[in-house]
């Protein structure tokens, strides 16, 4: 999450320093986490957690062990998860949307290939729920020019463009986010821990709606971080797996494209095979993609490939890979042969998600006198 602005609202000195940077507060949001995931096992039916992806490719191993994977285990602990599909933030850095719509439901078929459960789970689309964006209108007021600068996915974009001027949508793209989150009143958003200063712009919102609408009522909760341990797995080129850089295993590849693509990926020159991260991340991450889809440890993977160098390997985590998503690609290709199932999952999530930010957008204009 990040931050947005209106000049004619200056933050005051407490809301300024309210928004700690990643360092300060991290120590502090992993406790938190911790303790809340007790709270989350010991009673899982009292929270809601929102997260989401924007439709711009193909899901990947990337996205199955870094958020996929836990998302199911917080809906299968009984948690109220709401999941975005962000169609409206496509648009956020490009000059088109491209085929979103097929885009858009091949991330529903990941999704539930995955093991996500439309039953329990809220599937939907930014695009079809008017309420939750008309929530940014309010949500604006309520951020300085300068906090949304210093966000950093924001300070990373502007110094990417080359001094060609940010739009609107991107540069308030936090306080989008902070819809996303606020429409359901969620009390929970899995994060990365660079993920930490948009969620704090989040809670900025929350509270300082609070404060100045609603006379210190609590209209919305300020969510906690539930910090996510997922590892960061390398791409086929030695680079962070990314769509964008076309380096990833889309979890749609067949296991033949999976074969050809990790024979192609980057390790080194030294024969045995071992697992130290610091000193060979492409052999380690490897090894760690392996573990995470085998349940073994990576150091006793390497043990067992030992001198048999990189083509051992790469077929020791060829078929890790393969094996573990077998149901799913089979689950998955009878999604996609099914386009109107996917469609009724979509339109049952987006009329869930439209009585959620009804009802917020209602009880927001009331608190604002703004019922007519």
């Amino acid at each position: 999450m990040t931050t947005t602005a209106t000049p004619s609202l200056p933050a005051t000195a407490t809301d300024t320093a309210a928004i700690p940077t990643p360092d300060d507060s991290f120590a502090v949001a992993a406790a938190r986490s911790a303790a809340l995931e007790a709270e989350v096992a010991d009673d899982p039916g009292r929270f809601r957690v929102l997260t989401g992806d924007r439709p711009t490719g193909p899901l990947h191993l990337g996205h199955y062990v870094g958020t996929l994977a836990n998302r199911v285990r917080l809906q299968e602990a009984g948690v109220d998860v709401v999941l975005v599909v962000a169609d409206y933030q496509v648009i956020t850095d490009r000059d088109g949307v491209g085929t979103l719509s097929a885009t858009v439901l091949e991330l529903v078929a990941d999704y539930l290939a995955a093991g996500i459960d439309p039953s329990r789970t809220t599937v939907f689309a930014h695009s079809a729920v008017p309420a939750l964006n008309q929530l940014m209108l309010p949500f604006l007021s309520l951020v300085t020019d300068a906090e949304l600068r210093r966000n950093p996915t924001v300070k990373s974009e502007l110094a990417a463009t080359g001094g060609r001027p940010l739009s609107g949508l991107l540069l308030t793209y936090p306080v989008h986010q902070a819809a996303d989150v606020l429409f359901c009143k969620a009390h929970l958003v899995p994060v990365g821990r660079d993920q930490l200063p948009h969620l704090e712009v989040t809670r900025t919102v929350a509270r300082r709606f609070n404060e100045r609408y609603a006379g210190g009522r609590q209209i919305f909760p300020e969510p906690d971080a539930l910090l996510t341990a997922a590892p960061v797995l390398l791409g086929t080129d030695g680079t962070k797996m990314s769509k964008s850089r076309r380096n990833a295993i889309e979890l749609r590849a067949t296991e033949d494209e999976t074969a050809r693509l990790l024979r192609g990926a980057k390790t080194d020159s030294e024969r045995g095979i071992t697992y130290e991260p610091e000193r060979r991340p492409e052999v380690a991450s490897l090894l760690l993609l392996a573990a995470l889809l085998s349940g073994q440890a990576p150091e006793e993977l390497a043990a067992q490939v030992g001198s048999g160098g990189g083509g051992a390997l790469k077929a020791l985590v060829t078929e890790a890979v393969n094996e573990h998503l077998r149901p799913l690609r089979a689950r998955r290709a009878e999604l996609v042969a099914d386009p109107g199932h996917r469609l009724a999952v979509l339109r049952a999530g987006n009329e869930r998600a439209n009585a959620l930010a009804d009802a917020t957008l209602a009880e927001v204009r009331s608190v604002m006198d703004m019922t007519y």
